[in-house]
């Protein structure tokens, strides 16, 4: 396989690409402090773009990218131009056509590329890539201003491949600035962390939610439900919108309405929607949904009110289910079980519709168990 046949690893099916969304919706407040030193003469040349997965981390590290490589240095001098007001560069703008095209000579991007065969993606960022992210940049130094990195995500490298990436932080080539996209912080290096400053992005609203399908091309009528279902996040939403799964989420809540006395034809129904050739990511989302509910179940009983519905029915039948904190500690023991049950499912290729069943019929069970409390 050809490096340019690989499938881009940084872009949601169904979604423009980070490098082609011109708005960031939902996060003014990152852009102002990134705005604010960079204003100040104070621009750290490691910022780590934290937060869930698919908020619009990538999108702001291609938007503060743009804003470096298009912006011209402030000579001092009295015809200067004022500061900045935003970090908004039109998409006309040289750098912004050369960045989309992925021919701007001043950027590097740092993603997964071809694994070690040459038959597809490496499940990670290899030390191969670093180095020569590093060998970029040295051999670009002689053309003088400022440059940029984007490594997306760096939670996707391995310890070599983080150990060299902390060399290039611990010293920095002139004028770059990298850019580091994590959806799991925690899960890095600490001299990492310490060597950048942190833009933290949140899950979006609601109404941002709305807005962010809309410029994506994926209109929704119901907006909180699906801001709910997905975390506030774009990228979970989009994946949703794309497999119809608000209405497999309505299908799984009237499908447990009827616990603990479970409709079988019901079932059955569920785990054909889920099995057959390619059906692989459906199957794949009603896991995810169904972790998801026995979540909700347990968060419920823990705090003692429901969630915001996310499906007509949702909440009597949550606080019928999980009422006290004894039954959510029974939810989210299942959860666990079940979550173990399915990797270990899918690791031997076992079939999808016998293993939702299986999982089903265990929550079934559950819910016969606390049923007499």
């Amino acid at each position: 396989m050809a490096p340019e046949d690989l499938p881009e690893p940084d872009r949601v099916e169904g979604a423009p690409h980070p490098r082609e969304t011109q708005t960031l919706i939902g996060h003014a407040a990152a852009e102002a402090t990134f705005l604010e030193a960079f204003n100040a003469g104070r621009p750290h040349h490691g910022w780590l773009i934290s937060g869930p997965r698919g908020v619009g981390k990538a999108t702001l590290a291609w938007k503060i990218a743009r804003f470096l490589l298009a912006t011209p240095d402030d000579d001092g001098g009295m015809f200067a131009p004022p500061p900045p007001a935003t970090l908004d560069i039109p998409a006309s703008h040289p750098v912004a056509r050369r960045m989309a095209a992925l021919s701007e000579g001043r950027l590097f991007l740092l993603r997964r590329g071809m694994n070690g065969t040459g038959t597809g993606l490496s499940d990670d960022i290899r030390v191969d890539e670093v180095r020569r992210m590093k060998a970029f940049f040295n051999l670009s130094a002689a053309d003088g201003g400022r440059r940029a990195a984007i490594i997306d995500a760096v939670d996707e490298m391995p310890p070599s491949s983080a150990n060299a990436l902390l060399k290039l932080l611990e010293e920095p080539p002139a004028g770059v600035t990298f850019l580091l996209v994590s959806h799991q912080p925690f899960r890095l290096l600490p001299t990492i962390r310490s060597r950048c400053r942190e833009l933290r992005l949140g899950p979006l609203a609601a109404e941002d939610m709305a807005a962010a399908m809309a410029m994506a091309g994926a209109e929704t009528d119901a907006p909180d439900a699906l801001a709910e279902l997905a975390g506030g996040s774009v990228g979970a939403a989009l994946r949703l919108a794309n497999l119809d799964g608000l209405a497999l989420y309505r299908s799984l809540v009237d499908l447990f309405a009827t616990l603990p006395r479970l409709d079988r034809s019901r079932l059955l129904t569920l785990a054909e929607a889920g099995s057959g050739r390619g059906n692989d990511a459906r199957f794949d989302l009603i896991l995810t949904l169904l972790d998801l509910f026995l979540a909700r179940l347990a968060r419920a009983g823990t705090l003692g009110h429901c969630p915001p519905e996310a499906a007509p029915g949702e909440a009597a039948l949550i606080a019928r289910l999980s009422p006290d904190p004894q039954a959510a500690r029974i939810w989210a023991e299942l959860a666990q079980t079940l979550g173990i049950r399915a990797r270990r499912g899918k690791a031997v290729n076992l079939d999808p519709a016998a293993l939702l069943m299986d999982m089903v019929l265990k929550i079934d069970e559950t819910a016969g168990s606390l049923a007499p409390r």
